[in-house]
């Protein structure tokens, strides 16, 4: 790389960190923001369990207790796809409220404002993790492999995420509104979420919805993160859920810097 090439590279990561500072210290004043992350696993992890843990947990041969097990780590891929349904409405946000006008003003390179908006939003799917972890440990979860594998699990579901915000920020940059970037969100969230293993095994679904389950990323991540905890294979599904995210960033990352850039 030419010293030009690394001086610019460095002014973008200054850039970067820059911003991430700036919306961290927004999370900050605004500690409202932080009920998604801090209330969802929570509520989602207890309706869950509790609700369908007696009935599924027969399907898979034990009871409430073994349905933890199953359905926590598939929880993981529902974190990411939640707080990156949020990426979008916030970008969209800005460009309402007149954050953008300002950025527009300043020397900067125009993917770190998006770059930056990933990273903090990264910090806070780690942090609905962490609590959704602690959820699972408080009603009974068990870790049959390491600990390191746990981590691994954590790991693969930012990684995922991280490239299901691109979609979303597309859409953030698309829409009109905040509340047309929800609503649009919700239509593609909830096929994804409960069109998966996430929360029953597929063995118990019609054909049909079967084959989509077998086809749909979420399941797929759902699988690794599951095996990972509990043990089993994990190669195929761990390299798959890889190749999605890394499609769909290479995909759509391009086209929200674009949008962007053109609306800047």
């Amino acid at each position: 790389m030419s010293a030009v090439g690394t001086r610019a590279a460095r002014a973008n990561l200054r850039h970067i960190g820059a911003l991430v500072r700036r919306n961290a210290l927004h999370l900050k004043q605004d500690p409202q923001s932080m009920f998604d992350v801090v209330l969802t696993p929570i509520i989602l992890t207890v309706l869950f369990v509790f609700v369908f843990g007696g009935s599924v947990g027969l399907v898979l041969g034990g009871d409430r207790d073994s349905y933890v097990n199953y359905v926590v780590p598939g929880l993981m891929g529902m974190m990411g796809l939640n707080i990156a349904m949020a990426v979008g409405t916030g970008v969209n946000d800005d460009f309402r409220t007149g954050v953008m006008d300002r950025f527009r003003t300043l020397p900067i390179a125009r993917s770190s404002v998006l770059i930056a908006k990933i990273v903090v939003e990264i910090g806070r799917m780690v942090i609905a993790s962490a609590i959704l972890l602690a959820m699972g440990f408080l009603l009974g979860l068990e870790i049959s492999t390491s600990v390191l594998s746990l981590l691994a699990a954590v790991g693969l579901s930012v990684v995922f995420g991280a490239s299901l915000m691109w979609i979303f920020l597309l859409l953030g940059l698309t829409m009109k509104t905040a509340q047309a970037v929800q609503g649009m969100a919700m239509l593609v969230l909830f096929p994804l979420q409960f069109g998966s293993s996430i929360f029953a095994p597929p063995s118990s679904m019609p054909g049909w919805l079967r084959a989509f389950t077998e086809y749909n990323p979420l399941s797929n991540l759902a699988d690794a993160a599951r095996n990972l905890v509990n043990g089993g294979p994990v190669a195929e599904s761990v390299w798959t859920t890889l190749a999605w995210a890394a499609g769909i960033t290479l995909v759509t990352a391009p086209l929200a810097v674009a949008k962007f850039r053109k609306r800047t």
